[in-house]
C-alpha cells in the first residue's frame, strides 16, 4: 500500500504540508492534486492509480464536455469499498459549469431558470460521490468561470451557498480576474476559499491575484503550470535545484512553485511511474529545504520569484 502523501502534521516540511482551508472545520487540503479531465474511459483506472499511488485530494467537474465526474465517484467508492482508502480521508472537488461552458449534453436542463441549473448540478454531483454510508458531500465545489454580469454570478453563488458547510465544506472560483473576484468577495456571504487559474506568462502568473489572496488566505490552485511553462525547465533556479537535490526538473519547478506560498498545484499524470515521482520528488525537495539545504532553497527561491513577477527586479 502506497504512504498517503496528504501531509498534515505541523513537522511535516513547509512545502507539503496540507492547507487547512479558511472559514471550514479543518478541511486539509493536499499540495498537490490529482486532476481528471481529458481521460475519458480511462478516468476510474487512473484515479485508482493515482490514489494507490500517493494522491489525496481530486479534481472534477460536472461538466460531460471534459470530465467523467461519475467514474471518479466509482473510483472513489471501489477503493471505499476494498478498504485502501476511506471517503473522508481524501479531498473532493467539483465544479458548477455554467452553460456557456457545457457541451451539448449538460448535467442539468439547459432550459431551467439559472438557479435550478445551479441545483441540478450540484445534486448530479453528491449523488456521483454518494458511498455506501454516509450522506455525501463536497470538500469543495468551484464555480467553473464567472457569468457575464455579476449579478448572475452572485445569483450563482448564493445557490452554492445554501449547501454550505454541510454538503458542500468550501467554495471557490475558477477563471477569474482579480476585479471580478475582489467583487465577489465584497458581496458574498460565504468567501471564496479557491481560486483555480491558469500559471502562466499570458497572466504574469497570476502575481497580483495570488498576493491578494495569500492576503486572505485564499488558496490559489494552479493549473497548466507544467505544459503552458516547458521552458521554467531551463531556468536556473530549476536546473540548480534538481541537480543539488537529485530529482527531475519537473519536480524541482513544481517545488518552487509551491514555494511561493499559498498555492497547490493540479496535475493530471498518466502513469503510475510519473504519479509517484510527482509526490516523491517534492518530498524529497521540501525535506532537503527545511533542513541542510535551507539557505540555498532560499536563494534560488528568491531567484524564482522574479521570474514569475512576485518580486520586482
Amino acid at each position: 500500500m502506497a504512504a498517503s502523501h496528504s501531509t498534515s502534521g505541523t513537522l511535516a516540511p513547509f512545502l507539503i504540508r496540507d492547507h487547512i482551508l479558511n472559514g471550514s472545520n479543518a478541511i486539509r487540503m493536499p499540495k498537490l492534486i490529482y486532476g481528471t479531465a481529458w481521460k475519458r474511459e480511462a478516468t476510474p483506472h487512473l484515479v485508482i492509480k493515482a490514489i494507490q499511488n500517493g494522491f489525496r485530494a481530486l479534481d472534477t467537474a460536472a461538466q460531460p464536455k471534459h470530465y467523467e465526474e461519475s467514474f471518479v465517484g466509482d473510483a472513489v467508492r471501489t477503493l471505499d469499498r476494498e478498504g485502501f482508502v476511506k471517503r473522508d480521508q481524501l479531498f473532493i472537488q467539483t465544479k458548477f459549469t455554467p452553460l456557456s461552458g457545457q457541451g451539448p449534453i449538460p448535467p442539468y436542463n439547459p432550459t431551467a431558470s439559472l438557479e435550478e441549473q445551479v441545483r441540478q448540478s450540484v445534486d448530479s454531483s453528491l449523488t456521483n460521490f454518494t458511498m455506501d454510508r454516509g450522506e455525501p458531500y463536497l470538500d469543495s465545489l468551484v464555480l467553473h468561470s464567472p457569468l457575464p454580469t455579476l449579478e448572475e454570478t452572485l445569483r450563482v453563488w448564493r445557490v452554492l451557498e445554501t449547501y454550505h458547510p454541510t454538503q458542500i465544506r468550501v467554495l471557490g472560483i475558477s477563471n477569474t480576474t482579480l476585479p471580478i473576484l475582489q467583487s465577489l468577495h465584497a458581496s458574498a456571504t460565504i468567501k471564496p476559499a479557491i481560486v483555480q487559474n491558469r500559471f502562466y506568462p499570458a497572466t504574469h502568473f497570476e502575481a497580483d491575484l495570488r498576493k491578494w489572496c495569500r492576503e486572505r488566505n485564499i488558496v490559489f490552485q494552479s493549473f497548466w503550470t507544467l505544459q503552458a511553462n516547458r521552458t521554467m525547465l531551463s531556468r536556473r533556479p530549476v536546473i540548480r535545484l534538481a541537480e543539488r537535490v537529485g530529482v527531475e526538473r519537473d519536480e524541482a519547478y513544481f517545488a518552487l512553485v509551491l514555494g511561493l506560498g499559498g498555492l497547490t498545484i493540479l496535475t493530471g499524470s498518466r502513469t503510475p511511474e510519473t504519479m509517484r515521482r510527482d509526490l516523491k520528488g517534492v518530498e524529497t525537495v521540501a525535506i532537503w529545504a527545511a533542513g541542510e539545504g535551507r539557505e540555498e532553497w532560499d536563494t534560488l527561491l528568491d531567484e524564482f520569484r522574479i521570474i514569475v513577477g512576485d518580486v520586482e527586479i
